[in-house]
């Protein structure tokens, strides 16, 4: 499989590639990432220690182009053939593209235990498909996720956002309230999210 037949997903900010879902590799993530322009982020800003994280540890590769890397505020500049890697999960990390061909592979696994998908794999997988109001299929892919991840506070949250814009109250109520309580800061997320704009009058919708 050549990289240029891979799925170009773009979410988050940034233009996915999804290798480990494509190839069905079971021993580590594997993903390669583009940016939509020069200037644009390569790499989206997040930590491995986040609940939609892994907890891992990470190595980037840059393929082609120039991206400049920022760890905890500290800027490394990684040109083709660059490898960066990011030992601890806490880590905040970004990456921009300085050039518009840069592409970035990025692999990652826990060290201490066996390898699982990270939960936020799954909302990626499911993001095109909600853009496209493809609602149920949608619902599939993050009810698979939710069962691999039970209680995953992001996971409930994107479920909770899939099943409002789907029209199913109720469960959407539900979820989100479980997302609320297992992380306070999804309430804020809440109160602007416009995905529960719909919903906002029902009963038992979180304040």
């Amino acid at each position: 499989m050549h990289v240029d037949e891979l799925d170009a997903i773009p979410v988050a900010g940034v233009v996915w590639h999804p290798i480990r879902r494509r190839l069905g590799i079971g021993a580590f993530g594997i993903n390669a990432y583009t940016a939509e322009a020069a200037g644009k982020h390569v790499v989206e800003e997040h930590d491995e220690a986040s609940s939609g994280a892994g907890g891992h540890e990470e190595v980037y590769f840059v393929v082609r182009g120039h991206a400049t890397f920022t760890l905890d505020g500290e800027k490394v500049e990684a040109p083709a053939g660059t490898f960066v890697f990011v030992r601890d999960p806490t880590v905040r990390r970004v990456a921009v593209a300085e050039s518009e061909d840069t592409l970035v592979l990025a692999i990652g696994a826990d060290p201490a235990r066996a390898y699982e998908v990270s939960p936020w794999e799954t909302t990626f997988a499911a993001d095109p498909l909600l853009r496209e109001g493809h609602y149920d299929e949608a619902l599939t892919l993050l009810y698979e996720g939710l069962a691999e991840h039970p209680g995953n506070p992001s996971l409930l949250y994107n479920v909770a956002c899939a099943e409002a814009l789907s029209g199913r109250s109720a469960d959407a109520i539900e979820h989100l309230s479980q997302a609320i309580a297992a992380n306070e800061k999804y309430v804020e997320h809440a109160r602007k999210d416009p995905d529960f704009d719909g919903i906002r009058a029902e009963p038992g919708f979180p304040a």
